[in-house]
């Protein structure tokens, strides 16, 4: 062994995954790349696997079997799950199953499995990580404390690029729009949530799965600098929170490097305010914190009800959500309709049992259901 930490990637050609071998470059001598998946950008792939003398790769046309191998058979220390949607979701439990550490950075297999996860974690050993800026910033804040402490999870949201649209233009908005986000860079899938705020919601279901705590305990707050990411308000008062400008390589790097913190090129020389955040040389900074329009964002409140509900509900809307999406992107549905689809998919899709293939059945289910509600709506006149 060469005392390098060993990391395998599912999904290297995408925003997370490419990010995160940017911060893996700059610290050769902590981390050994082990294992690479990909999706259909083959050519980025090589390049990747090249830079990094990787023997163990994959490509969409592999299949499971290809992350699966990545996963597990490259022989990781810690594998970071960076894909879109469910496809590596047999994968990441093979990992987990055998005491591999996961840094968490798909929203759709906490959301959807996210109990089932975290049982088979606490059997194995295995540590569950948190890249979502948002639940990195809760994890950093709880090191050290008392759960019996807590006394409620505050995520912030950025309200993406329609938080000051009037209701009528955002639910017409084309998708150069919907992408323009004010302060992230992220995949579309992820932006589009962010325009919705259906990552918000998925990331409230997240936290519950992450850290053990209900929905009414886990809050929201619209924090348009994206400077601040999260909060833990505890019991006699105080608030905790993690700071940090925004860019994912910050809880990529805490994540792959966790329990140890990895020296940064940013450096602020000892400018407060930039290192809170602001511009170089900057006089002043103001942080704006605002409650949430559930009104104009009811992707929120689906969330919400999705985990309330629990067993297979949040496999559903999580399922669902990718359909609309889908279909948004490819300019089969408005905008405004996304929600819409969503719900019409809770209501259609019966519940089931809170297994693997229950999760996964629910999934098949929800997309059906949702695809249906997509074609009813595109043959509206």
């Amino acid at each position: 062994m060469n005392g390098r930490k060993r990391v395998a990637i599912l999904g290297s050609t995408g925003s997370i995954g490419t990010q995160a071998l940017d911060v893996i470059a700059c610290h050769r001598h902590e981390f050994e790349v082990v294992g690479l998946a990909a999706g259909r950008n083959e050519a980025l792939l090589g390049q990747q696997a090249a830079r990094f003398d990787v023997g163990v790769t994959s490509t969409a046309q592999d299949g499971p079997a290809g992350l699966l191998r990545v996963a597990v058979e490259s022989e990781p220390e810690i594998v970071l799950a960076a894909t879109d949607g469910s496809v590596a979701f047999e994968a990441v439990f093979a990992a987990v199953e055998r005491g591999i550490d996961v840094a968490v950075a798909n929203k759709e297999l906490v959301v959807a499995a996210g109990a089932l996860l975290v049982d088979s974690a606490a059997r194995s050993g295995a540590r569950l990580l948190p890249v979502d800026s948002e639940h990195s910033a809760i994890f950093q804040c709880l090191v050290g404390e008392e759960r019996s402490s807590v006394e409620a999870l505050v995520l912030t949201a950025s309200g993406g690029p329609f938080w000051r649209t009037p209701r009528e233009e955002m639910e017409r908005a084309d998708l150069a729009a919907a992408l323009a986000h004010p302060t992230w860079r992220m995949g579309t899938k992820n932006t589009i949530d962010s325009a919705t705020m259906m990552n918000k919601g998925l990331e409230v279901i997240e936290a519950s799965r992450l850290f053990g705590f209900e929905g009414e305990r886990i809050r929201i707050v619209v924090h348009p600098q994206s400077v601040a990411h999260g909060f833990v308000i505890f019991s006699d008062g105080s608030v905790k929170s993690q700071l940090a400008a925004p860019d994912m390589r910050v809880p990529i790097g805490y994540a792959l490097g966790y329990p140890k913190r990895l020296s940064s090129n940013a450096k602020t020389n000892g400018d407060v305010l930039e290192a809170l955040g602001g511009k170089r040389g900057e006089a002043a900074l103001r942080y704006d914190f605002e409650a949430p329009d559930p009104a104009r964002f009811p992707c929120v409140s689906l969330a919400y009800q999705a985990l309330e509900a629990g067993g297979t509900r949040p496999a559903v809307l999580s399922a669902a959500n990718e359909v609309a999406v889908e279909a948004f992107v490819e300019g089969r549905i408005a905008f405004g309709r996304i929600p819409e689809v969503i719900e019409g998919a809770m209501h259609a899709t019966p519940a089931g049992e809170p297994t693997l293939p229950g999760v996964r059945r629910a999934d098949r289910e929800a997309r059906k259901a949702a695809g249906e509600i997509v074609a009813a709506i595109e043959g509206l006149p």
